[in-house]
């Protein structure tokens, strides 16, 4: 177990580069209402039925692979969020914002959130729009995956869908960027739509968390960057963050020196406002706007025991808002994020693992972390 709590590096985010969006005093709405005066957390987003199927290997183009089981499970940032929160035992009230067809799979999902005791009165049926699918074709042993993904009704999701104002959530997480069409739309000001409803939420008083969909995609600069000043609390994987920055993170499979808190800092420098947040298969490291730096190993889960990653990391991304929510240190967060994770990957659907935070945290004490000291010590005063 790795945790570095101090700012061992003598390298800090010059002030002037932390670009932090501030809401003008004068454009405060009435209905502001303290983040210290708020409790829960509401999602909004991507509400998806993921259909897995397990592989025995994933084939190259033309050929065959032989599916060993298939199964239907939540799937999409707003929906696996919740549903893991629900899982881990969260107390807090849980609220989600999204649309859905009017279909069995809607149904499906409404039904759930009912039974999983998540105020689901913000998902709304879209007349005429299927609700959103992925089939998702995961490899037996390494766990690898393969998404292919329907949008339906989630492509409709916009701004006026939230009714913020009248929520009293703590923290606001929006998922996933480049996934959501509407939200995705740069406005004349250079900004998405998805900045402009993260600022409103932020006006009104929430910590606001975002998340992304790593995919082929060149508006990673233009949709995903334009937004960050609007973003106090950012997840992305090792793909993203290079795609976002420009750093190379890792070369022929190896983390390069001080790669991982280069591509950190650049995200802060573009906007972030609190934290920035990097999971990967080994771990994850987050650093504050303040330069506070930690890093975590993930837990060592026997291979044997891996069913598949589908959902690993929203499962962090639900434990470290879990800690946060609790006003938890960040060291004490990514703990909770990795072992939410570990359980994730036992079952083959993003929330069939997950299990109350106790029994998660258990997995670390019993199979232990993966060692990141050289990912979390290499850091060297020179630029990428």
């Amino acid at each position: 177990m790795l945790i570095s709590k101090e700012n061992t590096f003598k390298k800090k985010i010059p002030e002037e580069n932390i670009s932090e969006e501030k809401i003008p005093e004068e454009n405060i709405p009435e209905d502001h209402i303290p983040n210290h005066q708020r409790i829960g957390i509401l999602s909004g987003g991507n509400w998806i039925i993921d259909r897995v199927k397990i592989v025995d290997a994933y084939p190259k183009r033309e050929c065959l692979a032989n599916i060993l089981s298939e199964s239907m499970h939540n799937g999409g940032a707003a929906y696996n969020l919740l549903t893991d929160l629900s899982l881990l035992g969260a107390s807090f009230p849980l609220a989600g914002v999204g649309l859905v067809g009017d279909d069995e799979d809607g149904e499906r999902i409404l039904a759930q959130c009912a039974a999983l005791r998540i105020d689901a009165s913000g998902v709304r049926k879209a007349p005429g729009l299927r609700t959103s699918f992925t089939d998702v074709v995961s490899e037996k042993g390494s766990g690898k995956r393969t998404f292919f993904h329907s949008r339906g009704a989630n492509a409709g999701l916009d701004a006026e869908h939230f009714d913020l104002g009248a929520s009293r959530a703590r923290i606001f997480h929006l998922g996933y960027l480049l996934l959501l069409d509407r939200l995705d739309q740069i406005e004349e000001d250079g900004r998405s739509r998805a900045y402009h409803l993260l600022m409103r939420a932020k006006a009104l008083g929430f910590r606001t968390a975002v998340d992304m969909v790593s995919a082929e995609d060149d508006r990673f600069a233009s949709t995903v960057a334009g937004t960050l000043p609007a973003v106090d609390i950012l997840f992305l994987n090792e793909y993203e963050a290079e795609r976002i920055t420009g750093v190379t993170l890792r070369g022929q499979s190896v983390w390069r020196e001080g790669a991982a808190r280069w591509a950190l800092e650049s995200l802060l420098a573009k906007g972030v406002n609190e934290w920035a947040i990097l999971h990967f298969p080994d771990g994850a490291c987050a650093l504050s706007a303040a330069g506070e730096w930690h890093c975590q190993g993930s837990v060592k889960v026997p291979v044997g025991s891996i069913a598949g990653t589908v959902g690993a990391g929203d499962a962090f991304a639900a434990g470290v808002l879990f800690g946060l929510h609790q006003d938890a240190g960040m060291g004490k967060c990514l703990i909770m994020g990795v072992s939410a994770a570990a359980a994730c990957l036992t079952r083959p659907g993003s929330s069939d693992g997950i299990v109350a935070m106790p029994l998660c945290l258990e997995l670390g004490r019993l199979f232990g972390f993966r060692d990141v000291s050289r990912i979390r010590d290499a850091y060297k005063e020179a630029q990428p």
